[in-house]
């Protein structure tokens, strides 16, 4: 059997390289090394190479997150190169990594979001007016970050103008939206023209952390992780119909996982990851796990759906 030469691209220069370089070598273990001629590519020293390289590509697998990986740049690059990537296109990538027009195209498909205020840096409003419009606590967040990087709750005005802050550290615009305590799950969907809605995952952060910070995502033990989600029925599909309806909405291809919190049985997006963590733990990889997919299949379920979108 001929091998398919596959680009495993990952790294980069955004503050979740890390995070990259971890689900890349994860994602290297598992993929069948019978069926796949593997070439790593580290965007922030193997640009040049991985242009070079790039007519003797059959498809790439982009497991990067944040800037430069996830908001539609090498994306472009992919498709400037004519080689075939899994996940979402240009358009897709760079919608989902905004929170301030994915939110807005959440609200046009009929989905519920926080409320929310949204300014740049040189208009930050009094404290007084944020808080009147959403109360307290709210939520801050960077516009275009992931991986909850410069996200805080503020819980009194001396932690909301902390907060600001710290998201101006990472963005030029700031998203601040009213708290909801409720139940927080994640849905996942796989798939191009036929989309498949994956057993959604309920997340509980240890009592240390307030919400699922950067540490609970990623150091061991900090969260526990539940599939499928203690929700009824009725709820848990209405959920996976918000992940299909957001998927939709932002233009979405491959696959994507949609964060919601439930609260007395409304169900509010919070964001969507066109490129979800890619270890075998991670939420993406455990619900297809929950549906009989291993990480290695599903690494080749997505390569596939890549080479089907090309076609």
């Amino acid at each position: 059997m001929t091998k398919l030469r596959l680009a495993l691209i990952n790294g980069g220069k955004s503050s979740e390289r890390q995070v990259s370089l971890n689900s890349g070598e994860q994602v290297y273990q598992a993929l069948d090394k019978n069926r796949y001629d593997i070439r790593r590519y580290d965007p922030l020293v193997d640009l040049e190479k991985l242009v070079r390289d790039a007519p003797e590509l059959n498809v790439a697998l982009i497991i990067m997150h944040g800037r430069g990986g996830e908001d539609g740049t090498i994306q472009g690059l992919m498709e400037l190169l004519g080689v075939p990537y899994q996940g979402s296109g240009v358009l897709g990538s760079a919608l989902a990594m905004n929170k301030e027009i994915s939110n807005q195209r959440y609200r046009q498909a009929g989905l519920k979001t926080p409320k929310e205020m949204v300014f740049p840096r040189p208009n930050i409003p009094p404290l007084t007016e944020i808080e009147a419009q959403l109360g307290l606590p709210v939520v801050i967040k960077p516009v275009s970050e992931g991986s909850s990087i410069g996200v805080t709750i503020a819980h009194n005005r001396e932690q909301l103008a902390a907060g600001l802050d710290t998201a101006l550290a990472t963005d030029n615009r700031v998203l601040v939206t009213e708290f909801i305590a409720g139940t927080e799950v994640t849905g996942g969907v796989l798939g191009n023209d036929h989309l498949q809605a994956l057993p959604l995952v309920e997340i509980v952060p240890a009592k240390d952390y307030p919400f699922f910070t950067y540490e609970a995502k990623y150091l061991a033990g900090a969260t526990t992780e539940i599939c499928p989600a203690r929700l009824s029925p009725e709820l848990t599909a209405q959920a996976q119909q918000c992940a299909l309806t957001a998927h939709r909405a932002l233009a979405c291809r491959g696959y994507s996982r949609t964060d919601m919190i439930v609260k007395d049985g409304d169900i509010y997006i919070l964001e969507t990851n066109t490129i979800p963590g890619m270890t075998a733990t991670s939420l993406f990889p455990q619900a297809a796990a929950a549906m009989g997919l291993s990480f290695s299949a599903l690494l080749d379920k997505l390569i596939e759906l890549a080479l089907e979108n090309s076609e």
